[in-house]
This record gives structure tokens, C-alpha cells and sequence, in this order.
């Protein structure tokens, strides 16, 4: 019940009988006082929904359509970690009958959903795919902190694992997206057309990235380059920036992965991945040289850093790229310190010291 489950569930719930599952105790307790951290949901419209959410396993059982919106993120060698899906089929599979749907959105590669969720699905529930249960796959699209693109805006795609699962999956989300629905022809279409989506988005920001770093060069305002460019018709409007998050900075990795137990080496994609990486280190190196070209002193100076979320608007900590700035710069300079009001404080002390956190914005003379 994140960025993506609990919007889904608020719809759902609108036309259909649906429980909200998590395991986060301390998640469906702050959802059942109408509560969502993830600042998506208000208050108001969680009120009435606060019975239908639980963390007991045993509400699992006599459902028609399992829906599964857990996180795919990658482990320290970027290699994709499908720990929360296993988990997820694994309980499913317990309480899967004949007849059931199980629907997919999270981001995967092509192909994993038959190659890995399927066969756990068959193995703990002893049923068969097409024959006793089916299963279906719709890519999520939420854009956290968004206002003017939620859930019903966004164009649907849907697939399933035959004709019938495809008319059933399509028909749900029909139901409560007024965008409306895209169905393809299979399940792999679905995922590739997904993890594209946000491989495309890396691979431009990487390019305008790397042309800011030759642009500092030569002494030219990227921003203002772009601005001019810009007026060109087709020219895409790509700015440049830290890529972290739980998307655009992650689900690229899915694919590389994929391609290279292919055999095939996507050069372009990693490229792209490694400029984007870079950049942290790139703007605290900069930092470190205009203070050296000031005469400023590292063991006298200070920071402040404003904004640690992946994205503005939205308090989601995960895989922020502000991070590496802050531990590169901390090691030089005599004190950083961080502020941000969307932040979680249970996750800024996860991930920053507590001295260096702020709890409010100081006055301009500190």
C-alpha cells in the first residue's frame, strides 16, 4: 500500500469489494487513523476506508483478483532484487484458488513475471496457470507528488496470460480509469513497454547531462542553451539533474539485466546509467573547486542542503542521489546540514547523521 497500491485500492474500492494489504504494521495503522505519509491520499477519503485495510495474512484468503504492487528495487551490485515479489506469490499461492485472478504492476524485465512469479504461484498453490488460475500484468505509471496526473488520468496498459484473463484485467481497470485502457497481445509486451518507459527518460537526462559537464567547460549556462533550443518545434525539453528515485534511477537495471543473460551487451543504456551516476560527484567536485578558487577554507566552511527527496513535492527518501553529495562533501568541508519539510524524520535519521539534520530552516545570518 505505497505510491502505487494505495491510489489503486482508494479506485478499487469505489466499485468493488477490496481489502488493502500490507505488511508494515506501522503503515496500515497510520492508513486506518487516515493517515498516508506518502502525501497522495487525503485524509478524508481514508476515513471510510479504514476497516478495509490489514497487515493478518489471513485476509488473503477468498479473494477473486490479487492485485500485487510490491517495490522491485536493486541490491548493492544493481542487480535486480526480486526478494518482495517472492515473498508476495509466496503468499499468495497459499490462499490461490481455482478461478482467481493475480495481476502484476510492478516493474520488471521482459519475461519475468512467467519465468519467476508463475512457477511460485503453481509450486505453493499446486494449481495451473490457464487451467485452475490465471494471471495478468499492468504496469503502474504514478508519478509521486503529482497534482495533475493521478491514477485515472494516466492511459492503462493491460495484458493477461490468455484471451479470457486479458478480458477480465482490461474490464477492472476499465472501471475506474478514465484515461482509459491500452490491452496488448502478451504479458512480456507489457513489461517491456513499462521498463522503456523510464529507460527512455534515463538515457535523455544522461545525454543533456553529460552536455551540461562539456558545457561547464566552455563556460555556457546549459539552461539557457536548452531554453534556445528549445523553440525548435521537436526539440525534446530534457533538463539536467540528479536521476535517483525508485524508477528512472533503478528500473533500467532490470533491463541491462535481462540482456545480459542474453548475451547481449546494451551499451547504450549502461552509458547512460554511468553518466547519470556521476553526477553527485560532479557537483560536489565543483563545489570543492569554486571554494578553492575563492581562497575559502574546507575546515571553515559549512553547508547547507536544501531538498533531500528523489523529487521535489513528494517525500519519498528512496535511492535519493542528494545522498552521495552529502557523504562526498562531508568528508572536506568542516559541517554539512541538511533540511527538507516532505521529509519523513524516521527516514532522515535512517540515512543522515542527527546532528547534521535541521528541524527548521535557519535565519540567513547562521
Amino acid at each position: 500500500l505505497g505510491y502505487v497500491g494505495l491510489p489503486l485500492f482508494v479506485e478499487l474500492s469505489k466499485k468493488f469489494e477490496t481489502t488493502g494489504f500490507d505488511l508494515s504494521k506501522k503503515r496500515i495503522k497510520d492508513l486506518q487513523n487516515a493517515k498516508d505519509t506518502t502525501n497522495e491520499i487525503n485524509s478524508k477519503k481514508l476515513f471510510n476506508l479504514k476497516d478495509s485495510f490489514t497487515d493478518k495474512r489471513d485476509k488473503l484468503k477468498n479473494q477473486n483478483v490479487y492485485i500485487v504492487t510490491v517495490p522491485t528495487p536493486i541490491n548493492k551490485n544493481k542487480d535486480p532484487d526480486l526478494i518482495p515479489l517472492k515473498n508476495a506469490c509466496n503468499d499468495i499461492g497459499k490462499f490461490l484458488e481455482k478461478g482467481n485472478l493475480v495481476v502484476f504492476e510492478s516493474t520488471v524485465y521482459p519475461g519475468l513475471t512467467e519465468e519467476f512469479c508463475i512457477p511460485i504461484l503453481e509450486e505453493i498453490s499446486g494449481l495451473k496457470l490457464n487451467k485452475d488460475f490465471m494471471v495478468g500484468y499492468s504496469p503502474e505509471r504514478i508519478n509521486p507528488g503529482d497534482n495533475d496526473r493521478k491514477l485515472t488520468d494516466i492511459k492503462k496498459i493491460t495484458s493477461g496470460s490468455n484471451s479470457k484473463a486479458l478480458q477480465i484485467v482490461d474490464g477492472i481497470y476499465k472501471s475506474i480509469i478514465k484515461a482509459g485502457t491500452y490491452p496488448v497481445k502478451s504479458i512480456k509486451i507489457a513489461e517491456a513497454a513499462k521498463v522503456i518507459e523510464n529507460t527512455q527518460r534515463d538515457i535523455n537526462i544522461a545525454l543533456v547531462n553529460e552536455l551540461s559537464l562539456l558545457f561547464k567547460k566552455l563556460n555556457i549556462d546549459t539552461n539557457e542553451v536548452i531554453d534556445a533550443a528549445a523553440t525548435k518545434w521537436n526539440f525534446l525539453d530534457f533538463r539536467p539533474g540528479l536521476v535517483g528515485g525508485h524508477c528512472i534511477g533503478v528500473d533500467p537495471y532490470y533491463l541491462t539485466h535481462k540482456a545480459k543473460q542474453l548475451g547481449f551487451e546494451p551499451k547504450m543504456i549502461l552509458s547512460g546509467r554511468q553518466t547519470n551516476e556521476s553526477i553527485p560527484e560532479f557537483i560536489s567536485q565543483n563545489l570543492l573547486k569554486d571554494l578553492k578558487k575563492n581562497k575559502i577554507q574546507f575546515k571553515e566552511t559549512r553547508v547547507l542542503i536544501l531538498g533531500l527527496t528523489f523529487k521535489e513535492d513528494c517525500p519519498d527518501m528512496r535511492n535519493s542521489k542528494v545522498k552521495d553529495i552529502f557523504d562526498s562533501l562531508n568528508k572536506k568541508v568542516s559541517q554539512v546540514n541538511v533540511y527538507d519539510p516532505f521529509a519523513q524524520k524516521n527516514d532522515l535519521l535512517e540515512l543522515y547523521p542527527k546532528g547534521s539534520i535541521l528541524n527548521k530552516m535557519p535565519s540567513k545570518k547562521n
